[in-house]
């Protein structure tokens, strides 16, 4: 349920010489109101084994918060449109590059903040750097998912911002199934950012092992999985 395009999606990883399988969940499609706990306990009760660690779409978890809006009833003020014709365009997601997006990152993170990050990144990328705008304007602004054609409906005419809460979401899923939880935020070209955890979970590694996003971003219908180590 993010940005991205479909790939042939491998179900392990070699990492430090561990071996992980990463196992898509599938589920029906996730709405405002439901209790990702729930969801979690429902879909995964039957699969997850001691050490597991199960892990759960930012733009899922988002969408389950009411965080989704329509994109009709979204309407961007001129700085918006005027910022987002500035933003770089490329060929897995939308981000900020549209007049909605860029309007909700200004009403999530305040103008200020976007304006900042603005001009922080237009003399930075003179010296080779990315990544400073959204250093600046924060977390929110850099979870922000757009509408897309390749998104599951109704969230492909929808944006959808980052979830609220994401380390008491994980904390609650795994108190509920038994297992260590996270949210994370998963790209088809190699980004992997865990941005809420339960105690004891290694960010890094669990970012290090989904690199290759496992759950896919469009029809797959998979914003649930499950990280095991294989032993043998």
């Amino acid at each position: 349920m993010g940005e991205g395009y479909h790939k042939e999606r491998k179900p392990t990883i070699e990492v430090d010489g561990r071996v992980f399988l990463r196992i898509p969940v599938r589920t029906h499609v996730i709405m405002a109101g439901e209790d990702m706990a729930e969801i979690a306990w429902r879909y995964c009760k039957d699969l997850v084994q001691p050490g597991d660690i199960i892990f759960l779409s930012e733009k899922a978890t988002a969408a389950s918060q009411g965080r989704s809006i329509p994109i009709d009833e979204i309407k961007p003020r001129p700085l918006a449109v005027y910022l987002s014709g500035k933003v770089k365009k490329v060929s897995y997601g939308i981000g900020l590059g549209s007049p909605e997006t860029m309007e909700m990152a200004i009403r999530e993170c305040g103008t200020l903040r976007i304006l900042l990050g603005a001009a922080v990144h237009a003399v930075t990328r003179n010296f080779g750097r990315s990544g400073d705008f959204y250093r600046v304007a924060g977390m929110q602004a850099a979870l922000i998912d757009g509408a897309a054609d390749y998104v599951i409906p109704p969230y492909n005419k929808r944006v959808t911002l980052g979830p609220s809460d994401p380390d008491g979401v994980a904390a609650r899923v795994a108190a509920r199934v038994g297992v260590g939880a996270c949210v994370v935020d998963v790209n088809d070209v190699g980004g992997s950012w865990v941005i809420g955890s339960s105690a004891g979970i290694d960010r890094r590694l669990v970012e290090r092992t989904l690199m290759d996003n496992p759950l896919g971003q469009s029809n797959e219908q998979t914003p649930i999985g499950i990280i095991r180590e294989c032993k043998d």
